[in-house]
């Protein structure tokens, strides 16, 4: 994919939605030019709003559909845009199950414009099954209490922590926006279950000694909807070190109102057990809390409790950062 982009955020209902697209902000703000939001969209990323024909002109050279959604769905009113950018001369890149090619009108603009899409969700290398085999080199996973709960920053932030003490640390995206930041990688909800645990074996391959990989984590075993792939992951990470993530304000699982949160304790005991099925050394090495629904004084004594109840480095990695638990390493 070529950058700069043009974040296209639609028409989602809330911040949570465009986290693909908030993602790469954060992450790679010089890559992005600017959004265009549809009448109705909640979501807004801090950038400058744009049309297509203003991107064009500024030298825009991929639209990023950069939301998520139950399902992986496209909505039918957002094809218009995509055929519009491919109009204007942009390459369109999406996270969404959904392939773009798969859509007719989409492929034949494709075609017609010669332009080019981008399914950063889907594999294009074949896949072995997990074999548990140890391998050389050191792994960390973060793991969660729920879905979207901040992996994928705190994963990120440790690899920039330990890249910045000179350590070898690479960051293993295991998800649609973590490959639009690292430019690699494997979305592990989109590989078919059987292949999950030797898609991360293959991602995080043998390595020098010291060497770490950083491997974002997905979902949360104790997530009905998504605590395959979590155990696919724990399975294939033969993980040395485990960090959970958490975000305190949750009153429930995320899109299951039904369904309680686990207990600290409940939730690292399960997890540690899953991944001493392929490494029995695996231990937790900290905690990170995303403390952006607290004022500060509110998440400061949050992070102190929870550091001293459960004896691991405790830190919220946006706003803290992580280098207690790099020490911690």
């Amino acid at each position: 994919m070529q950058q700069p982009y043009l974040m296209y955020l639609g028409d989602v209902p809330d911040q949570l939605g465009a986290k693909t697209a908030k993602g790469i902000v954060d992450w790679r703000p010089e890559w992005c030019l600017g959004q265009l939001k549809l009448e109705g969209c909640k979501a807004d990323l801090g950038i400058d709003n744009i049309t297509i024909a203003e991107a064009a002109q500024k030298g825009a050279k991929t639209m990023v559909i950069g939301i998520v959604n139950s399902g992986g769905f496209l909505p039918k009113h957002w094809i218009a845009d995509i055929i519009e950018a491919m109009k204007s001369g942009l390459d369109v890149a999406s996270g969404l199950h959904i392939r773009l090619s798969s859509i007719p009108e989409v492929k034949e603009a494709a075609e017609k414009y010669g332009r080019s899409l981008f399914d950063v969700r889907h594999p294009t290398q074949d896949l072995p099954t997990g074999k548990g085999t140890p391998r050389s080199g050191k792994r960390l996973l973060a793991v969660g209490t729920d879905c979207s709960v901040g992996k994928m920053y705190t994963t990120l932030a440790i690899e920039k922590e330990m890249l910045k003490r000179g350590m070898k640390a690479d960051f293993r995206a295991t998800g649609q926006t973590g490959i639009f930041i690292a430019g690699s990688g494997i979305s592990i909800d989109a590989v078919v279950a059987d292949f999950i645990s030797g898609a991360v074996e293959i991602l995080s391959p043998e390595n020098e000694e010291d060497h770490w990989d950083i491997i974002e984590g997905q979902g949360s075993l104790f997530h009905p909807s998504f605590a395959g792939v979590s155990m696919g992951l724990l399975h294939g990470a033969q993980a040395d070190a485990l960090v959970l993530c958490h975000e305190p304000t949750r009153t429930h699982m995320r899109g299951l109102p039904h369904q309680p949160l686990p207990g600290f304790k409940e939730c690292m005991d399960m997890n540690l057990q899953a991944a001493q099925l392929t490494n029995k050394n695996a231990k937790f090495v900290g905690i990170s809390i995303n403390t952006s629904g607290l004022s500060i004084e509110e998440g400061d004594a949050l992070l102190k409790k929870i550091e001293d109840e459960y004896g691991l480095p405790t830190v919220d990695a946006f706003r803290t950062g992580v280098a207690p638990i790099v020490d911690n390493l």
